[in-house]
């Protein structure tokens, strides 16, 4: 059982320009770090994401929640997550503050995902094992629907994961091939032109075969001209995205992301407010068919559920460390299968978390394995750091969910 917590202040700060967008300019890579030590010494690490003024306040909160996990074992925990899930989101004084948003969405996701890691670090097996060995009835147990049942009960829920699951002997070959990454490193906001041209090269040269680029300056023309630069460093056949970073109001959303249609964006990334459900409906509708990317900055489930409903989005980039944890990741998966919208993860772990996250959305839920972000920054921190070879994530093996850091071991 649990007897034990320990909650970390964790906070890195970056290289110049690393990590720079148009709206935070300076960012202080931070985690709200849960840890739950059972009897047997295993200690489950789950954290929540942020830049970081404000952590200490989600580690607090972190507190709150995991103090109410001692004595618990986990596996009896695990069986009926999606309850415990819902107690805590909805608890009552904590729901003034959110609901289901905010410090403590953030801090309730730091202690989910070491919920998760404890899990399968007590079987033995790496995170993306467990979750694909579930049965649909045990991967629904973990999950809290409340609010989508108007698009999704769970009796459709059950019958969505079972017919997927049927299949996933088919996409098991993932493992062995590993999960395609994509750069998003080349171009951050601060980088100078130069610096963009050569990261490009560099992440060509790596066998990466999609990369991302900052946009949202207060000059368009300066957006402009770096999209093209990477575009001629990349070629035609490298997916290039681009990612304004919520900067954008929407009649400068629409005049700008129409001229950078002329460089073939893969997709445009959070163009403006990200709670602005319909503006985004009004901007996919104008710059028809190049795709919006939403998701970073959208807190829950019910949020993601509006934007799936207006048509609002072509991919979708839910964060484990930014919505509830791995549970409410699998329900806004599950939401995105039942409308046909790739789920590509925003990194705020730096991919350790996610890797096996993307994993078990294609062989157990029948998601494309499109591709998943990978940013570098953090890598020298972590006990097992993700690995990329020739622009492909390799499989992980440990135990857990990889997201155990050097610092607090």
């Amino acid at each position: 059982m649990i007897t034990k917590i320990q909650i970390n202040d964790a906070r890195f700060p970056l290289g110049k320009g690393a990590g720079s967008d148009a709206i935070h300019r300076d960012p202080i890579y931070s985690y709200a770090v849960t840890n739950l030590i059972d009897d047997s010494g295993h200690i489950g690490t789950g954290f929540a994401f942020t830049l970081g003024e404000g952590n200490d306040l989600v580690c607090k909160a972190a507190a709150f929640y995991a103090e109410q996990l001692k004595g618990k074992d986990i596996e009896a925990l695990m069986a009926d997550f999606g309850t415990v899930f819902h107690q805590f989101s909805n608890e009552q004084q904590f729901r003034w503050l959110g609901p289901h948003k905010g410090v403590v969405h953030l801090a309730l996701a730091s202690v989910t995902n070491a919920c998760y890691d404890l899990w399968a670090k007590k079987r033995g097996v790496p995170l993306w094992k467990l979750l694909t060995d579930l049965s649909a009835q045990e991967i629904l147990n973990t999950l809290d629907l409340s609010y989508l049942e108007d698009e999704l009960t769970r009796e459709q829920a059950l019958v969505l994961l079972q017919s997927n699951i049927n299949s996933k002997s088919e996409r098991l070959g993932i493992i062995e091939a590993g999960y395609p990454g994509y750069d998003t490193s080349i171009g951050w906001f601060n980088y100078p032109d130069e610096k963009v041209r050569e990261n490009c090269k560099k992440a060509v040269a790596e066998g990466f075969t999609a990369m991302k680029l900052k946009v949202g300056s207060t000059d368009p023309e300066r957006d402009i001209r770096r999209a093209h630069i990477v575009r001629e460093v990349a070629g035609a056949d490298i997916k290039v995205m681009l990612d304004a970073n919520q900067q954008w109001t929407l009649p400068q959303a629409i005049k700008i992301c129409k001229e950078l249609q002329s460089m073939n964006p893969y997709w445009i990334e959070e163009p403006t407010h990200p709670d602005d459900v319909l503006a985004h409906a009004t901007l996919a509708k104008a710059i028809a068919p190049t795709k919006l990317a939403l998701g970073e900055h959208v807190p829950n489930r019910i949020i993601f559920k509006n934007y799936l409903q207006t048509g609002s989005a072509g991919f979708m980039q839910v964060d484990a460390v930014r919505v509830g944890g791995v549970s409410e990741f699998i329900t806004v998966s599950l939401l995105c299968r039942k409308f046909n919208i790739p789920v590509v993860p925003h990194v705020g772990d730096m991919g350790q978390l996610h890797q096996h996250l993307v994993l078990f959305n294609h062989i157990s839920m029948g998601h494309e394995a499109l591709f998943l972000e990978h940013i570098p920054h953090l890598q020298q921190h972590f006990v097992h750091p993700v690995k990329i070879e020739g622009g492909v994530y390799q499989t992980p093996m440990e135990p857990g969910s990889s997201c155990d850091l050097k610092s607090l071991n």
